[in-house]
């Protein structure tokens, strides 16, 4: 964090989505990439395994002013094969809130 006092936004690229709530809700991050989960291959809506390990495992969060991102990626762990957790790859545009 040092020499971001300073600036409007800052991002921070976290591999792990847990980092999070252990560490980053207590910064001025305001948003949080992470990934990780790969959402256990399995999901059916926003139910997966994942979730026993996880409080945040695939998609948007936000708690006050802050936000996290986990994107499920495209790869796999173990075994070749996703059911409901398709691959993701995300485009996210920033904007200034004053325009």
């Amino acid at each position: 964090m040092k020499g971001t006092e300073n600036t409007s936004f800052k991002l921070l690229l976290s591999h792990d989505p847990s980092h999070w709530r252990r560490e980053v809700l207590d910064t001025d991050v305001d948003l949080m990439l992470a990934g990780h989960t790969h959402a256990t291959q399995f999901a059916v809506g926003r139910l997966s395994f994942a979730a026993l390990a996880y409080d945040e495992w695939g998609g948007l969060y936000k708690e006050g002013n802050q936000g996290l991102y986990v994107n499920v990626g495209v790869g796999y762990v173990m075994f070749p094969f996703r059911f409901g957790a398709w691959p993701e790859i995300t485009v996210i545009s920033l904007r200034p809130t004053n325009v």
